[in-house]
């Protein structure tokens, strides 16, 4: 799929504000609200929008400790990997995973609630999925920036 200029305005409004109406939609992007609609159906469709969410600010819900977590696997066959995919997936404490390239294989963000929580998480979780080889934590002690806005486009 090829996105043009109001593709991508339509993107950048939404990324801002996913309530928006179609009505105030379609005025921010200049078209009117049947085509915005069409364009908007077109790009979910496409799963160039995969979803819309709420966010939640995670210390007024009680999840305040961040931890990035760096796994090393025993052996990077794919069973392994595959393995360890797949448990992360039912891990509601992990917000991302990411198969890695350098010295370690997977890079987690954990939330939790305090240490006892994260070392709950370890014990657990991680040191009882099979062929985990080594476990370094660090954990964040602020946030600078966190957005989920991909930088799409130049303003037009």
């Amino acid at each position: 799929m090829t996105l043009d200029a109001i593709d991508l305005r339509i993107l950048r409004a939404l990324q801002q504000e996913a309530r928006l109406s179609n009505v105030a939609l379609a005025e921010q992007v200049g078209l009117s609200q049947s085509p915005c609609l069409r364009r908007v159906r077109i790009l979910e469709e496409a799963g160039v929008i995969r979803g819309y969410t709420a966010l939640v600010d995670q210390t007024k819900v009680g999840l305040p400790v961040s931890v990035f977590v760096s796994i090393k696997l025993e052996k990077q066959r794919e069973e392994a990997l595959n393995r360890f995919e797949e448990a992360m997936r039912g891990c509601p404490e992990v917000l991302e995973c990411y198969l890695m390239t350098g010295p370690r294989d997977y890079l987690l963000r954990v939330v939790c609630r305090d240490l006892a929580d994260y070392e709950r998480f370890v014990k657990e979780t991680l040191t009882r999925i099979d062929g985990v080889a080594s476990i370094e934590s660090s954990f964040a002690l602020g946030q600078v920036k966190h957005t989920n806005a991909l930088p799409i486009g130049s303003a037009s």
